[in-house]
């Protein structure tokens, strides 16, 4: 019996988002002692190696094919895995977000490519926004189940190991998964590996992503709304702890288990709030006319959302302050697909890898400077700002400033590169 295409897509990002640590990591972390200023330099640290290998890695998924690419990728993130499960030093988590940066660098760019490819084949390019917005809508009902999963290891189990272990179990599926691709979805490859030819599609790309003026804007947009984003989404578990703990009910459980709950409870109405963003930011596009107009409303979304996040963290308001954090994670679920289209539209088909690899670099550059400088400016607000969430309130700032300098720097919208449909 032959697999849909789009089935497998779809089976691909549910397994993905099968990270059962992923709501308690910061949590995790916490656990061990680490301030919030070391936890930015290791999320810093992943996008560092995610840096160093991404643009490289897309230009050998061009070149040499798509599907092993993403197996290497998932192999490496199997080795993440085991690595955190095991560590018992902040050295040796180090080396577990070495595997994971190695992971997301192969992964990152690569599977829309293919995504694309396949729509083309099809002659469904049209569709773009729609199709991919359909494959990530299931990824988050992935992330849905997932933290409920999650939610029930930690609540059960007691601890944060075991969820490290059974994460691996999903992604050794997505493996399998890949296997059924089409040799097709490979792209126009060489046979034998060639540094010459990778630097030689890595420098065009590089030279188009700065030249083209379309592309360069795009970067910084990418840059501002997905990096800062990343940088600061996981700042809610800790400030969903603290509401669990401030919480007149479940008193008879401790803090970790009280926090397991509302952790989950959240996550999941998030996750299926963005899956059903995800899903209909095609319908957002055909209202706004349109990737660019959709765009620029979600920048002011963006501005609002951030301004309102400052006064909520700062007078405790903690209620308003959950949904404010869910509102930025749906409203990163219609803002993702919609700029991975406009990336394309900028794009050509021979260098569709390579560049949104250069688009996930850029996210991950930003996420080096955000989480760091958010981290730090979090433990440096604590020490003044001791009354409930009031020193998360950077988070706030910051993210207003970003959307305020893109929205003063970007007015017109982006005419589609005339070379897009063509091979050249």
């Amino acid at each position: 019996m032959r697999i849909p295409m789009l089935f497998r897509f779809s089976l691909y990002g549910f397994l993905k988002n099968q990270r059962y640590y992923d709501p308690f990591l910061i949590l995790a972390f916490l656990e061990k002692g680490l301030s919030f200023f070391q936890i930015g330099i290791l999320i810093g640290f992943r996008e560092i190696c995610t840096n160093l290998f991404e643009i490289p890695s897309g230009a050998v998924a061009d070149l040499y094919g798509r599907r092993r690419a993403m197996i290497f990728s998932f192999c490496a993130y199997i080795a993440s895995f085991a690595t955190f499960a095991l560590s018992e030093s902040f050295a040796i988590l180090f080396m577990a977000m070495f595997f994971f940066g190695l992971g997301d660098a192969f992964r990152t760019g690569t599977h829309k490519a293919m995504i694309f490819d396949w729509l083309r084949m099809q002659d469904r390019l049209e569709e773009k926004t729609k199709v991919y917005g359909f494959t990530r809508s299931w990824s988050q009902m992935g992330s849905a189940l997932s933290v409920l999963i999650a939610g029930a290891l930690v609540f059960y189990r007691g601890n944060f190991i075991d969820i490290f272990w059974y994460s691996i179990i999903p992604y050794g599926i997505n493996i399998i998964n890949f296997l059924g691709y089409p040799r097709q979805l490979d792209g126009d490859r060489d046979s034998e590996f060639s540094l010459k030819a990778v630097a030689s599609l890595l420098g065009k790309a590089l030279k188009t992503a700065v030249l083209f003026p379309p592309l360069r804007r795009l970067v910084f947009e990418g840059m501002g709304f997905e990096g800062m984003y990343k940088a600061s989404k996981d700042f809610l578990q800790p400030i969903l702890k603290q509401t669990a703990i401030a919480l007149p009910v479940l008193l008879v459980l401790d803090d970790s288990k009280r926090a397991a709950l509302l952790v989950a409870g959240v996550y999941f109405a998030l996750y299926m709030l963005s899956s059903f963003a995800s899903r209909n930011s095609h319908r957002l596009s055909d209202w706004r006319g349109g990737e660019e107009g959709a765009s620029q409303l979600m920048w002011w979304m963006d501005l609002v959302l951030f301004a309102l996040l400052i006064p909520a963290l700062w007078f405790n308001w903690l209620p308003a302050v959950i949904g404010l954090f869910v509102g930025l994670a749906i409203l990163q679920n219609f803002w993702r697909p919609v700029l991975i289209s406009r990336f394309d539209a900028q794009s050509t088909p021979d260098m569709g890898a390579t560049v949104l690899s250069i688009e996930a670099q850029a996210k991950s550059l930003a996420t080096i400077i955000f989480a760091p400088l958010l981290g730090w400016l979090v433990d440096a607000f604590g020490s003044f700002a001791t009354a409930g969430v009031a020193k998360f309130a950077p988070i706030g700032i910051v993210g207003t400033f970003i959307a305020a300098a893109i929205l003063i720097a970007y007015h017109n919208e982006l005419e589609e590169n005339p070379a897009y449909n063509s091979a050249d």
